[in-house]
């Protein structure tokens, strides 16, 4: 019987098949952030801590946390947006050759970048965005008017990212992962979304807010939409969010 690929890539990337990494090679690591046009316009981010989210019970957060995707009109503020990206992928503290960040990260890789499709959040026009999360700032990544429709359109059509507030969109940079882990740094990469998505999840019930995690979408022309190989950069998870 032929092996399956799911079969396949759970044997091979056990262990006993891994090959010597870059990093035991002694080959530089690569970036911990990917560069930027830094003639470009930055867009200020509020510190995550002028926000007063208040006291939450994180046992009622975790109870009430579920899937949700309807959204009122109303719009995130941008000390709203600064959190829930503090929450999902902020820098704590910026070492020589890694990050601390908000989130657990096999080796702390922290092998993401945060893409945002912004639809509605105070003082920030509709667009595509990068949040640079070493500097917590976003720079504009697409401003096309029609870049919502055709992330849409690219997520098989679900309407929730044309209705969210914003959809969070996670790209993987898989050197940044498998120059230490080799082949195995794929399965971490799928570990780390999980810890990322969660985050932004129990952070959105915190202000009022509502997640539904999105894995449903054409690869290939989400790839080719944001301008990623699909090989060394991929869309590896998605989520919409908004209030409701």
């Amino acid at each position: 019987m032929t092996e399956s690929a799911g079969r396949e890539f759970m044997r091979k990337t056990r262990h006993e098949y891994l090959e010597r990494s870059d990093q035991d090679k002694g080959l530089p690591q690569p970036p911990l952030e990917l560069a930027w046009d830094e003639s470009a316009p930055l867009i200020d981010l509020p510190a995550p801590d002028t926000l007063d989210v208040g006291a939450h019970d994180l046992t009622t957060i975790i109870a009430q946390r579920q899937s949700r995707r309807r959204y009122s009109p109303q719009p995130f503020s941008i000390e709203e947006l600064s959190y829930l990206l503090w929450c999902s992928q902020g820098v704590r503290e910026v070492l020589p050759h890694a990050t601390l960040r908000t989130v657990p990260s096999a080796g702390a890789r922290h092998a993401f970048e945060t893409y945002l499709l912004v639809n509605r959040v105070e003082g920030v026009a509709s667009g595509l965005y990068r949040f640079l999360a070493t500097r917590h700032k976003l720079i504009l990544a697409n401003g096309d008017p029609d870049i919502g429709d055709k992330i849409t359109a690219a997520a098989w059509d679900q309407d929730q990212i044309k209705r969210s507030a914003v959809t969070f969109i996670w790209i993987a940079d898989v050197y940044r992962m498998t120059w230490r882990y080799v082949e195995r740094g794929y399965r971490y990469l799928h570990l780390d979304a999980g810890h990322v998505c969660q985050n932004l999840y129990l952070a959105a019930e915190a202000i009022n807010g509502g997640v539904c995690a999105i894995a449903a979408f054409d690869d290939q022309k989400m790839n080719d939409l944001l301008g990623f190989d699909g090989e060394s950069l991929f869309v590896i998870y998605m989520a919409s969010t908004g209030k409701v």
